[in-house]
């Protein structure tokens, strides 16, 4: 181990210790990504979109509690903590004003679970795929266009 320059109490001193996994901690509301049972970014907060599996994560994890984004508008948090209400799920809202995070809610332990897919994928990935079936669409006709007039 290595001894503790002054510069090392100093700094305690001025910012406080150093939480290990600091980084981590701000992205996720305070908590750990090994301690997650599902999160959902602020995009999926704000239009509902991952409320059913949000809903399912919950009756299968009673003992979780509910951490949710302080710098989300209350009117798009109103069915998160209705489900937490229903299901009786701790919640807390975390508000950071020197850090900003891009998630939304996130359905946690104290402890690690280790659980590997967190992030509701599926339906974004309908949504991409969607998008980009459209794209090919369009650019298939414009192919088309361009051959006939030899361009």
């Amino acid at each position: 181990m290595s001894k503790k320059s002054v510069d090392d109490y100093l700094t305690d001193g001025l910012y406080g210790t150093r939480l290990p996994k600091e980084n981590e901690r701000i992205k996720f509301l305070g908590t750990l990504r090994e301690r997650i049972v599902l999160a959902l970014t602020i995009g999926q907060v704000m239009t509902d979109s991952g409320i059913n599996k949000l809903e399912e994560a919950i009756k299968e994890n009673p003992k979780a509690k509910l951490l949710i984004n302080g710098h989300v508008s209350y009117r798009f948090l109103k069915a998160e903590k209705v489900l937490a209400n229903k299901y009786n799920i701790h919640y807390t809202t975390i508000t950071n004003n020197e850090k900003d995070t891009d998630i939304g809610a996130v359905l946690t332990y104290d402890y690690a679970i280790e659980k590997e897919n967190i992030f509701i994928e599926e339906e974004q990935q309908n949504e991409e795929s969607e998008a980009v079936s459209e794209t090919d669409d369009q650019k298939s006709i414009f192919s088309k266009v361009k051959k006939w007039f030899g361009l």
